[in-house]
């Protein structure tokens, strides 16, 4: 829990002052990072995610009418956002809190009533724009809140891939199923091995006693990633296509790097081989990573992650300018297992598996070179694998 809990409280009860009489519910979905596997879902592969323990609190009560109201302490300036349980539309205006109104528009129309509203205020520690995946944290808290609040029943795969629905149907964004499953399937000091398109999947243990997981922002916005995430996709289906004149393939993900290294002579432009060499290799390297980790070795998880990286930034080009210099500067400190981007490339995170004991040293020397560098500083957060969205049952706190 959150060290200002009290003051979530009080700033819950400031600003919901009818209705004091109501049990407070309070709830907390984390952000995810991916361990590896970047750009492979879409590729038919595997991805490597896990919950972290930055995330969204939520603090919420029932109402006695079938008004729903928002407040989010991260857009204190936007005030209450309101509206009626039976008018859940899209509203521009509304920003932040369309999330939330698509969350509850899709859990009613699968058929769950929802008795009357709620009064919701949130609170984030996810930095915006770090690509941590702050919007498929909050839409799994007000889809695990409404659950429980309510005891509607739904299972959790259900409320996971209603969270998609949100972004891909409510909002508009062409996202996969891979933030909200491992927020809202995530499991502590585990990563999830995850088929996005079976969504089968297995945890594998990340067992780090003497180790952390350190982010790195970047804090560069990812201006550049929607339309060179469309631009990667193309040219991986362009790919496809021509390799498909001998293979019997739906996706470069059910390639081994034997079978592509013997076909990529059917693909007849350089950039192209190079695009589809990274979604079959780096699709490998997240099984054996999953592997790697099962039999607790760190140093060749470590190298996976490392080759990782040089794959996005020489054949997939997603990496750029902050990221690399990031990375590189991680490479280069004592006690650093691995480093690599995560996310979907051109600003946002990277992330560091670092000895404990090296930590201070390499968040200090990372950072300098970072801002000698690029000219404005890197921000860096210790992260711990947590568990996925879940009701927090510590009364004495409320």
């Amino acid at each position: 829990m959150m060290d200002n809990d009290q003051l979530l409280i009080h700033k819950y009860k400031e600003i919901f002052t009818s209705q004091a009489d109501r049990e407070l519910r309070y709830f907390f979905s984390p952000g995810r990072i991916n361990l590896i596997g970047e750009h492979t879902d879409y590729n038919g592969g595997y991805v490597f995610p896990c919950a972290i323990t930055f995330g969204t609190y939520g603090i919420a009560r029932k109402r006695d009418d079938k008004q729903v109201r928002l407040f989010s302490m991260n857009f204190s300036e936007k005030g209450i956002i309101e509206f009626p349980l039976k008018c859940m539309r899209y509203v521009e205006s509304d920003e932040w809190g369309n999330y939330p109104k698509g969350m509850i528009h899709f859990i009613q129309e699968a058929g769950y009533q929802l008795p009357a509203g709620l009064d919701i205020l949130v609170y984030g520690n996810i930095p915006n724009g770090a690509g941590l995946s702050s919007s498929a944290s909050l839409e799994l808290l007000i889809g695990v809140m409404v659950n429980e609040i309510f005891h509607l029943g739904i299972e959790r795969m259900a409320l996971v891939k209603l969270g998609k629905k949100v972004e891909n149907e409510f909002i508009g964004v062409n996202s996969g199923i891979m933030d909200q499953f491992a927020i809202g399937m995530g499991k502590a000091n585990n990563g999830i091995l995850l088929d996005c398109n079976t969504l089968k999947y297995e945890y594998a243990p990340l067992n780090l006693t003497n180790q952390q997981i350190i982010i790195m922002n970047t804090n560069k916005r990812r201006e550049l990633a929607d339309s060179k995430y469309n631009e990667r996709r193309r040219e991986c289906e362009a790919a496809l296509t021509q390799l498909q004149a001998e293979l019997d393939i739906h996706n470069l993900g059910e390639l081994s790097e034997g079978e592509f290294d013997q076909y990529k002579h059917l693909i007849t432009n350089e950039m192209l081989i190079r695009r589809a060499k990274h979604a079959v290799y780096e699709n490998q390297r997240t099984i054996k990573a999953a592997r790697e980790l099962k039999r607790n070795h760190l140093a060749e998880f470590g190298k996976l992650m490392n080759a990782s990286h040089i794959s996005l930034r020489d054949d997939y080009e997603v990496t750029g300018l902050e990221l690399d210099t990031l990375v590189e500067a991680a490479w280069d400190q004592k006690g650093t297992i691995g480093a690599r981007m995560t996310g979907a490339g051109f600003g946002g995170c990277a992330i560091a598996l670092v000895e404990n004991k090296y930590t201070e040293t390499f968040i200090k020397e990372v950072g300098k070179k970072y801002k000698d560098k690029i000219g404005y500083e890197a921000t860096f957060y210790v992260a711990s694998i947590g568990e996925g969205t879940k009701e927090i049952a510590e009364e004495a706190v409320l």
